[in-house]
């Protein structure tokens, strides 16, 4: 199966057929991928059979293996995903990990004592950044906010199952008032011009959410987070913002002047990728 399903996927233009059919048979098999090949000879029954054909169909048409599980692994956590929410990608965990690096546990925020760190995580989709902050900061009070209520039903799910203590509310950027002012604002908002979308892998734009990928236009969009921030930051608090590398500098232009004095921070890859700033009032 493993040779066989390699070949077949490849055939289809599969990405990393290999691994594909790995992380399908591990999961269908409940082992890890090294038992695959300690297992090698080991013949599957009707049932496994029965339950991978059809996972494997799927694959080939370029459904996303992540929603073929049902879960991901994100910043130590294990997350449900669904066609409700995007598929975290690692640059997001590269957002995580620079919140967690420019606040170390136990220090003040803006002036403001470990236990008292007001986060909030804009257009939260599955949680995974609102919960894994959460989980590395168990002290700070964190919200994640998205218009989407079956994508809050999933981030309220993966808040259960990692027992971690987050509030995740229905509201639009346009009219949320949070009832205190952050201190620390992240999003990953949707980036991508809604007439770029034929430029995406079909596993991207076929499968996952439209509503967390597309926008008429990036640059409102960002000028939208960009007056959130003015209004509701606190003084001395942080933003991170996710982008796509083909807009950055356009929309540095909207962030860069002071109160927010904002900068482009690259990816592990190079690319410009996030922008990082302090409101200064």
């Amino acid at each position: 199966m493993l040779e066989w399903a390699t070949e077949y996927f490849r055939s289809r233009s599969v990405p990393s057929p290999r691994l594909s059919i790995e992380w399908l048979l591990a999961h269908v098999l409940q082992v890890k991928r090294l038992d695959l090949y300690l297992q090698f000879d080991r013949p599957l029954t009707r049932d496994e059979l029965d339950t991978l054909r059809p996972l494997v169909q799927r694959r080939a048409e370029h459904e996303p293996l992540q929603y073929l599980t049902g879960s991901t692994d994100f910043y130590n956590l294990t997350l449900r995903v669904t066609p409700d929410v995007l598929i975290p990608r690692p640059e997001t965990e590269q957002l995580v990990e620079m919140i967690l690096d420019d606040h170390p546990a136990g220090t003040s925020v803006a002036g403001t004592a470990g236990d008292s760190v007001r986060f909030l995580d804009i257009g939260t989709g599955s949680g995974c950044i609102a919960l894994a902050v959460k989980k590395a900061r168990p002290d700070w009070q964190v919200t994640g906010i998205d218009i989407s209520e079956e994508a809050l039903e999933v981030a309220r799910g993966n808040a259960r199952e990692n027992e971690l203590d987050v509030t995740f509310l229905q509201a639009s950027l346009l009219d949320y008032t949070p009832p205190q002012k952050p201190h620390i604002i992240a999003s990953n908002p949707p980036y991508i011009n809604e007439s770029e979308r034929g430029d995406l892998p079909a596993e991207v734009r076929s499968f996952e959410p439209a509503a967390a990928l597309f926008v008429p236009d990036v640059q409102k969009m960002y000028r939208v987070l960009a007056d959130f921030c003015r209004n509701h930051l606190a003084s001395g608090g942080s933003y991170y913002l996710e982008t796509h590398e083909d807009h950055t500098d356009n929309l540095l232009l909207i962030f860069e002047k002071k109160p927010l004095a904002g900068r482009l921070v690259t990816d592990y890859s190079g690319k410009n990728r996030f922008i990082v700033g302090i409101f200064e009032e």
